[in-house]
């Protein structure tokens, strides 16, 4: 299981990410608050500005302090060492 970390340590299991979007619409602000309502939302911001929405598969959602553009690029490193540690093997 690989982790990806969404700041301030804080990780997650990258194949478990279904999404990672920004927080600004008003249909993933509705989808923020249903999350909170049903107890399935996760604020992993640690009190900083919500940039980055990561909505899994267990159908929880995560809010982070990290722009889902840093947040794919992180994906896309951990995916081309896997592949790199695969050929080595």
């Amino acid at each position: 299981m690989k982790l990806v970390n969404i700041g301030f340590g804080s990780m997650v299991a990258a194949n478990r990410i279904l999404a990672i979007v920004a927080p600004d619409s008003a249909p993933i602000k509705r989808l923020i608050q249903e999350a909170r309502d049903r107890g399935m939302l996760i604020d992993a911001s640690f009190g900083r500005k919500t940039a980055g929405v990561l909505l899994m598969d267990t159908d929880h959602v995560i809010l982070c302090a990290v722009s889902p553009e840093v947040l794919g690029q992180r994906l896309r490193e951990e995916k081309e060492e896997d592949n790199q540690w695969e050929r080595e093997s």
